[in-house]
């Protein structure tokens, strides 16, 4: 049988410079369960570490339930411990629920969303061409549209009404329109692991710590059965190493103490004997005797058949070496080896080989029986969260955030309220004192005051007539003077008795509740307008609006720590969704159940492995965010800058800022198209007017060439008549030159036969004329041979009628 000890002794954790072999000895990880251990249970005085925090951690959680131990009150107001004279209600007044279930609840009206964004060389790619495509259907969009109205055929690649106009709207466009199937793919797998591990509930508990003892934890892991899970975990049961990080990101263990009964213990090692389970059941009821751990729980579970469990994870390096082979061919072959190869460098230069080796993040699980040197398990973590842009390192399966911690002290909501409740207690305290000793208004009746009076009835006057009528009638019956005449002192039988004894000191301690009140608002920021307990009525409703701003602003970082366990969650959610698809051999089933929401996105998922996503969460908008953006959208469909569609788009949007984008842009559009329709109907009207314009000037046109074809109708009938006059004045002219050509005709032949005679005639006188000039030729020739006297030529025959022709002188 093994040695069995208590070992709360001071140890250290092993190297980290020892061999891989030697870290997955069970005695390396037995030193580290140790020195985890000694961290935070070694006692110092009567407390240590971890059960100081539990119970601190315990207070706070009474505190913000409303069920904190009264005996602090009691020896407030007890003397020398005696509360034999003290009749109180003890019970708490539950001013700190009220606060906590405010931030709380108002947290979870805030839906969380992930989104994926495809970071790997291949979807950049892709984004970039869709991008390009767009960017050139933007600047070739007149041509295409020329393309479209001329040939009918549709050219672009997306809705005209959808392309954006310039850089603004392609960004807005890009991060609003452009979603890969791939991203799709990816939030459906992340948002089908959050919905079968219940987040919703989970998330609620971690925004509960965190508001309540200031830190919060959840846990992922990959179980062989059940596949990825995501549970709670509570913060009083955590250990860690120190760290300053609110996130934890530094730290290099993270343990967690669970209770289990002895029988669970064989489902962790099955090699454990009964007398193992024995000697283990007995030194953890040692352990709960050691630090008295019964004081802490209220079941007695803990005293038997029960062993207290460390559950650990620690963060070390693992050496991958390979031996590097050159081939006779020029190829080269990796071999694996262990971290312990290390040949001499003369050895790898005759083998024609090298030491090839890189240094990776290794997390190792770890399960201590606390108090012994029992390790159930101590193994190589299996399915680690790797992510794909930096594979050395491994992520914690313990995901936390405290987000006001300094020096690893961690302030929470409920720990600022507590000196302001406690006083509020004792306020409420000695109030039930003063209402208790309280005493109430009497009178005061002189008993001789009556005897003087007579009711005239023959009854005597006594004091219960006297009480009965001054109750009933606010009436008192008396006398200046007694019968024998002298002055009487008691003429009023009845004075009333104020008594204001504790109303001053009421008043005060109302005040004082009342301003513990207001220094709780004070130190939290949640005023009265967040929990809208007194609100002002002379209050505009914007103030208190900007007031209830205020508030959430000052609990923000409550929600800023849920948004980052729930980021991490997501990421490390990918990291392992990729893991099971690639590796898992329940594959199928888990495509199929991601498929069921999305059919078309099945084809994807096979692939989901090869890609690398960043994850970022989107915030569904506070209510004072949706009033304005509401605000503003009404505004905006009162002008008629959007419509209806427009309307339900932008609140569809999860983002106020991309929202208030869109809003814009699609404002910018509307009013662009209304200009263009304002255009169009101007040219509309224009036209029609030139229409109108057209269609008078065509009916004056017709009404011009009906008289003008009038007038020529009347015109070609007058031709029409000239012409027949015409042509009767022409068959007249015929027959008139007929018998002129006929008379022409005569005359001609008389004038020619004329002609002829005249010819003729000269003809002859030529003759004549010739005859007598050769005659003459002839006896000018015999004269000049001769030698003859002038001849003279002249004969009576030249004369006429008795004239001589010589009388006249030539021309």
């Amino acid at each position: 049988m093994k040695e069995i000890k208590i070992n709360i002794s001071p140890t250290s954790f092993p190297g980290q410079f020892v061999s891989d072999a030697e870290k997955a000895t069970k005695e390396y990880g037995l030193q580290i369960g140790q020195a985890i251990q000694y961290e935070w249970f070694r006692k110092d005085g009567s407390q240590c570490r971890y059960y100081s925090q539990w119970r601190d951690f315990h207070r706070l959680r009474l505190y913000a339930r409303g069920e904190q131990s009264v005996q602090k009150y009691k020896n407030e107001l007890a003397i020398d411990g005696d509360l034999s004279y003290l009749n109180l209600d003890w019970t708490p007044v539950p001013v700190i629920p009220k606060f906590v279930d405010i931030v709380v609840n108002g947290m979870s009206d805030r839906l969380f969303k992930p989104k994926a964004y495809a970071q790997d060389a291949m979807s950049l790619s892709k984004r970039n061409k869709y991008q390009d495509m767009v960017e050139g259907q933007m600047a070739a969009k007149e041509i295409l549209m020329t393309i479209k109205e001329n040939s009918g055929i549709d050219p672009f690649m997306m809705d005209v009404q959808d392309l954006p106009e310039n850089d603004e709207e392609l960004q807005l466009h890009m991060q609003l329109k452009y979603k890969p199937a791939i991203e799709i793919a990816e939030e459906e797998a992340i948002n089908t692991l959050f919905d079968e591990n219940h987040y919703q509930d989970t998330r609620k508990r971690i925004d509960y710590d965190i508001a309540t003892i200031g830190i919060g934890v959840a846990k992922h892991e990959f179980l062989p059965g059940s596949g990825v899970e995501i549970s709670y975990v509570d913060p009083a049961n955590v250990v860690y190493s120190y760290t300053e990080d609110p996130y934890f990101k530094d730290c290099f263990y993270w343990g967690e103490i669970k209770t289990l009964p002895i029988t669970e213990l064989l489902k962790i090692d099955p090699n454990l004997t009964n007398e193992d389970l024995d000697d283990i059941s007995k030194y953890s009821q040692t352990w709960y005797n050691y630090y008295n751990v019964a004081q802490y729980y209220e079941n007695s579970i803990f005293y038997r058949d029960t062993a207290t469990l460390l559950y650990f994870n620690y963060k070390t390096s693992k050496t991958i070496v390979y031996k590097k082979k050159k081939l006779d061919n020029g190829g080269i072959r990796m071999i694996e080896k262990d971290d312990s190869f290390n040949p001499p460098e003369e050895m790898m230069e005759e083998g024609s080989f090298e030491k090839v080796e890189k240094k990776i993040d290794v997390w190792y699980n770890g399960v201590m029986v606390m108090g012994t040197n029992y390790l159930l398990k101590w193994e190589l973590a299996s399915n680690m969260v790797r992510p794909k842009s930096s594979s050395q390192h491994a992520l914690p399966n313990y995901i936390a955030c405290a987000p006001r911690m300094y020096k690893g002290v961690i302030e929470s909501l409920v720990r600022r309220m507590i000196p302001f409740v406690d006083l509020i207690q004792l306020t409420h305290l000695k109030l039930q004192q003063v209402i208790a000793r309280t005493v109430p208004d009497g009178v005061f009746i002189d008993a001789d005051g009556l005897n003087e009076v007579d009711l005239g009835t023959g009854n005597a006057y006594n004091p219960e007539d006297a009480l009965r009528l001054y109750f009933q009638t606010g009436s008192v019956i008396g006398r200046s003077y007694t019968q024998d005449g002298d002055f009487n002192n008691a003429r009023v039988p009845i004075t009333q008795l104020t008594s204001n004894s504790g109303a001053s000191k009421t008043q005060m301690l109302i005040a004082n509740y009342n301003h513990y009140m207001d220094m709780i608002r004070t130190v939290t920021g949640l005023n009265e307008a967040r929990d809208a307990s007194t609100p002002d009525p002379n209050s505009l409703v914007g103030l208190q609006k900007l007031a209830a701003l205020n508030s959430n602003t000052a609990t923000r970082h409550i929600l800023e720590a849920g948004l980052y366990i729930y980021r991490s969650l997501s990421e490390a959610l990918t990291y392992r969704v990729a893991d099971i698809i690639q590796y898992s051999d329940f594959k199928e089933d888990f495509i199929n159940k991601i498929g069921k929401y999305n059919v078309s996105i099945l084809g994807e998922i096979q692939d989901l492995y090869i890609y690398d996503f960043g994850i970022f969460v989107e915030v569904s908008p506070d209510e004072e965010q949706k009033a304005q953006l509401e605000a503003n959208i009404q505004m905006a469909l009162s002008k008629g800058d959007i419509n209806l569609e427009d309307a339900i788009d932008i609140r569809e949007i999860k983002n106020i800022k991309l929202a208030n984008q869109l809003l814009k842009m699609k404002r910018i559009k509307t009013m662009d198209r209304e200009d263009k329709m304002q255009m169009q109907k101007q040219a509309m009207v224009a036209q029609q007017q030139m229409q109108s314009q057209q269609l008078a000037a065509q009916v004056s046109m017709q009404k011009i060439q009906q008289e003008a074809q009038a007038k020529m109708q009347i015109k070609q009938a007058e031709v029409a008549f000239d012409i027949e006059r015409m042509q009767a004045e022409v068959e007249m002219k015929k027959q008139l030159m007929s018998l002129e050509f006929d008379f022409n005709m005569q005359l001609a032949q008389i004038n020619g036969m004329s002609l002829v005679d005249r010819e003729q005639m000269k003809e002859k006188a030529k003759d004549a004329r010739v005859s007598i000039q050769n005659s003459q030729q002839s006896k000018l020739i015999n004269q000049r041979k001769n030698n003859l006297p002038p001849i003279n030529f002249e004969s009576n025959e030249d004369s006429l009628d008795g004239f001589d022709l010589a009388e006249f002188n030539p021309r």
